[in-house]
């Protein structure tokens, strides 16, 4: 019994060591573990931000590409060559068609009469819808009808009323001039016209520009609807101009701008008249005369030419930036009292 005590306490001894042994064994295994998960979360997050930067990288490519120039096939060049040669024949043709204009090669024109000399004159008489009495009582006094009309432009002289369209296009008031003309054959109507008090200095264009295209003629002559005209005395007077280029006739006068709003003759744009706010040299707008050039000029530039608030004003800003040679002729002045006139007020 006491031989065994010796190894029974050896076995305890050795127990102990072991377990010694086995805890310091641990510890480097848990630190082994704890950088073993650093360096796996650094590893992650590495490859988390290099697939962000591929993402990022990606759109940047994709958005490059999209905004890079396409390459043009030779069906694209052609197409592109074909436009700008469209254009450029475009243009070309504008060019042509302002010279042929300004030549006097327009469409439907009459150019001669029976006599065989060039037309005279083209006698534009302004009217509106409520001017039915004032047109019968020119035809009935100083203006033909019927085949004294038409000899009179054997003579080389048309005679017009002229006349734009209602702002409510076919209605009653389009109707009745229709019907009128129908029967009198005495209208020039201006389709893109509408006829309004206000618009009077649009009509200006209007009538210059359609009285060239239709008719070849020396002079084109605007006369208002309250004016008895002496035709012969007229037409003579016209002839002995035959021939005159750049000829703008009339009663010559210049005024004052009148600035006050509500006035009878207010002019909105006053201020583009200067300090002295006083009109420049015009033709009176009861009748003014044009030769062939200066009406081909309206015609040709009508989109670009400005109005005033009155039409005879109007035409005299057109005429300060042409060649013009102005004719102050006192038997157009149709108020004056003097006998040897061819106009006088209605």
């Amino acid at each position: 019994m006491m031989e065994s005590l010796p190894t029974t306490v050896s076995a305890k001894s050795d127990r102990r060591g072991r377990s010694s042994k086995s805890q310091n064994n641990s510890k480097p295994s848990l630190i082994l573990a704890f950088f073993s998960c650093l360096a796996w979360l650094y590893v992650a997050g590495r490859l988390w931000q290099d697939a962000q930067y591929r993402a990022a990288l990606n759109t940047v490519l994709k958005n490059n590409y999209d905004q890079r120039p396409k390459v043009l096939t030779v069906e694209d060049k052609l197409v592109v060559l074909g436009c700008k040669d469209l254009e450029r024949r475009i243009v070309e043709t504008e060019m042509e068609l302002a010279q042929a204009k300004s030549e006097g090669y327009l469409k439907n024109q009459k150019s001669v009469s029976s006599s065989g000399k060039k037309m005279l004159a083209v006698i534009g008489v302004y009217t509106g819808f409520g001017s039915h009495l004032k047109r019968n009582k020119f035809r009935g006094s100083w203006m033909p009808r019927d085949d004294a009309l038409k000899k009179l432009e054997e003579r080389g002289v048309v005679i017009r009323f002229v006349i734009g369209r209602s702002a409510n296009r076919g209605d009653s008031l389009d109707r009745k001039i229709d019907e009128e003309n129908r029967a009198t054959k005495d209208f020039l109507i201006l389709e893109n016209h509408e006829e309004a008090q206000e618009e009077l200095p649009k009509k200006v264009k209007f009538f210059y520009s359609a009285a060239v295209q239709n008719w070849d003629a020396e002079f084109y002559v605007k006369v208002d609807d309250n004016v008895d005209l002496d035709l012969e005395g007229m037409i003579g007077l016209l002839e002995t101009r035959r021939g005159q280029d750049g000829a703008y006739i009339g009663c010559m006068k210049s005024g004052d701008v009148i600035t006050e709003e509500g006035s009878q003759w207010y002019e909105p744009e006053w201020w583009k008249f200067g300090d002295d706010k006083s009109y420049f040299r015009h033709a009176t707008g009861s009748l003014v005369i044009l030769s062939k050039n200066l009406a081909q000029y309206i015609n040709i530039n009508s989109g670009l030419l400005k109005t005033y608030a009155f039409d005879d004003t109007t035409i005299g800003s057109w005429m300060i930036g042409v060649q013009a040679t102005y004719i102050d002729d006192n038997r157009l002045c149709c108020s004056s009292t003097r006998q040897e006139k061819v106009c006088s007020m209605a």
